[in-house]
Order: C-alpha cells, then structure tokens, then sequence
C-alpha cells in the first residue's frame, strides 16, 4: 500500500500533534515512505515512543522537538530547531487540534481562544515561518481539518469555527502560493478512533456512545481509523497528487454527505 502512495525519500516534513492519533500515524507512514522527519508533540513519552516506532527497520531516526502549539514561542523555536537540524524543508502537515464540548449557551471566551490558539493561530504562524522555505524546495503543505468544517454540528460550536477558518486559510494560502510551485491541501476526517474526544471532556461510557452513533451518522457504518487518514495526507504531501491544490478532501466514511440527526 504504502508504495502505491508515492515515494517521499529524502524530503524532510515536519508534523505537528504526532505524539498520538492521526499525527503519530502520519508519522510511522512517512518514515516507511523514505521521509525524513522532524516530530512534534506536547507530550514527551508519547513523542519518543512514536520516534521508536518510525525508526524500526533501520529506518532514519526522527528529530524530535517537543512543544505547546498553544504557545507562540514553542512554535517559533520547533519551527527554527527543523530548519537548523535539516536545512531545509520540503512538507508541512498540520496535524495538531484540541476539542471543546459547548454550545453559544455554555462555551467560555477561554474555550473559544484556547481552540483558535491551537487550531488556527499556530497553524497560520507555522505556516508564515515555513513558506519561504517551501518556496525554495516547492514544497507543498497539508492541514488536517474535519467534517466539522465543511458539515455543521451542534454542542461544538467554537470546534466548529476552527475547523471552517482552517479549510478557507487552505483556500486561501493555495491561491496565493500556487504562482511559486507550493502547493496547499487539506484532509477532513470524520470521526476518528483516537484520544481527541475524550481529551475534549468525554467520559469512557460517553466515548462508547459516541462511537455507536457513528454507525448511524457515517454512510460506511463506522468510524474511521487514524492510518486511514494518514494514507490521505501522503498522498497530498507525495507527487502523486502534483496537480491537486486547494482541496479539501472527506476522509469520513462518507458523513458529509449525510443529514442524520
């Protein structure tokens, strides 16, 4: 499978959130894909155990630069420790996001800037430090949003919002850098099997409910799993996808194109 991706041997990508999820398992396809990585995540054990995994088969050992998106000078300082390990780069995937249960009735100004903090703000921030770099090698970016920014959901409203911003920054910045060869995408998962949820304040008996619903809400009857999304993101990140910009791609077992309630 993952020689039918496309060859990333010897371009250097760096992703964020891949302690855990979608981001650890983008990583463990990357480094099987020939890339070189540098790995970032908040949480340092995790961070190492994914660093292992990546380096099976004597495959590259990953740079690892631990960091708290949610902080402007972990970003710089993860972005400047890439650029000074490798010299270059040649792929961005955004991968980081948190989750905050609320509606307009309960969500906090906190929850709202926490979310976009992470969600939107270090994304564009990260963006803005790497772009000149991506010009240089004509690199290409992939952003992992969700359903929840092309589909609308309630009791997640500020989530939501993050989501939206992201696929039309994707727009946006792929409009503007596709004149220099840079190419921007992005995937939206539905629901994933990982820890975001419940790090978003659901329960284990909440999780399980969550998860049988998914049967109903996606058309293929399950929710997704995270090396299902990161087969996506390699795509994009790879040559095979050399005319694709701009895109925002449902990974979701077909969920944004249903209206269950």
């Amino acid at each position: 499978m993952a020689a039918s991706i496309g060859s990333l041997t010897g371009k250097v990508a760096l992703i964020t959130g891949a302690s855990s999820g979608i981001g650890a398992a983008t990583a463990v396809l990357f480094s099987k894909l020939g890339a070189r990585l540098a790995l970032t995540g908040r949480k340092e054990d995790n961070l190492q155990k994914v660093g292992q995994n990546c380096s099976e088969g004597n495959r590259e050992k990953p740079f690892l630069v631990p960091g708290d998106l949610g902080k402007e000078e972990d970003v710089k300082t993860i972005f400047d420790k890439t650029v000074e390990h490798y010299g270059k780069l040649n792929i961005l995937v955004n991968c980081a996001g948190i989750i905050e249960l609320g509606s307009i009735e309960s969500t906090s100004l906190q929850q709202y800037d926490k979310l976009f903090n992470v969600n939107v703000r270090s994304v564009y921030y990260l963006t803005m430090l790497a772009v000149p770099h991506l010009i240089k090698s004509q690199g290409n970016i992939v952003n992992v949003s969700s359903v929840n920014g092309i589909r609308s959901f309630p009791n997640v409203l500020a989530y939501n919002m993050s989501k939206t911003a992201l696929d039309q920054f994707t727009r946006c910045v792929a409009l503007e850098l596709a004149p220099k060869q840079v190419r921007v995408n992005s995937v939206n998962p539905g629901v994933v099997i990982t820890e975001l949820q419940k790090r978003g304040g659901l329960d284990e008996e909440a999780y399980a409910k969550f998860l049988e619903r998914s049967r109903e809400t996606h058309a293929m009857g399950r929710p997704g799993q995270p090396e299902e999304v990161a087969n996506a993101i390699a795509f994009l990140a790879s040559d095979n996808s050399s005319f694709v910009t701009g895109a925002s791609i449902p990974v979701d077992g077909g969920r944004h194109a249903m209206c269950p309630r």
